[in-house]
């Protein structure tokens, strides 16, 4: 029983991905373009993210090790 229930539950939850581009609902339309724009934002320009949303990734690498400084935050419990 627990076997078909947990099956059942897989298989809803793998058809939950939709592959198509999306696109408003039926009756409904984009949000109104920013103020002072004249051109309407499509749907894939509205989802990208600005580079302050998703910042790049710092790959710094350490040459040696160094003290790590004093942290006023690093409390012992109560």
């Amino acid at each position: 029983m627990r076997k078909a229930v947990s099956l059942i539950a897989l298989l809803a939850l793998a058809a939950c991905g939709q592959k198509a581009d999306l696109t408003p609902a039926a009756g409904a339309s984009l949000p109104p373009a920013p103020y002072g724009s004249t051109v309407q934002p499509s749907a894939d320009e509205l989802l990208a993210l600005d580079p302050q949303a998703a910042p790049q990734r710092s790959v710094e690498l350490r040459t040696r090790s160094e003290e790590r400084e004093d942290d006023p935050f690093d409390l012992p419990p109560e």
